[in-house]
């Protein structure tokens, strides 16, 4: 059980420096990059499991990745401040789920503006 418990904490670890070197070599603001991963993982999702971005499960699914990805940060990262700690945390899932969860519930309640140019193109 013990080497289970290590190897888990080595896995964390390493997802956290891969997640370190992708923000500091491709230069993107941290905060931005959780919105532009937060959408890209939501639309994979939907794509792998066949579903339309309109249905829960691609969400759902998203959203149980960046609580995992933000208990791993929490996890690895030791503040010495844990407020400001929970505070980045809650920050970081609300700037990775919001423009998905956006999205999701528009195209849900109004789908006419996702679809609006090909009415108005098959009517010519």
């Amino acid at each position: 059980m013990h080497d289970l418990w290590l190897t888990l904490i080595d896995a964390m670890s390493a997802w956290h420096q891969g997640k370190l070197f992708f923000e500091h070599a491709f230069a993107i603001d941290h905060d931005a990059l959780h919105v532009v991963v937060g959408v890209l993982a939501w639309l994979t999702i939907a794509l792998v499991l066949r579903r339309p971005v309109t249905s829960w499960l691609p969400f759902v699914w998203c959203l149980a990745l960046i609580l995992w990805n933000e208990t791993v940060d929490l996890w690895v990262e030791q503040w010495p401040e844990p407020g400001m700690q929970y505070g980045e945390c809650a920050k970081d899932v609300i700037l990775t789920i919001l423009l998905p969860a956006i999205l999701m519930i528009s195209a849900r309640l109004r789908p006419d503006l996702y679809r609006g140019m090909a009415r108005q193109r098959r009517r010519r």
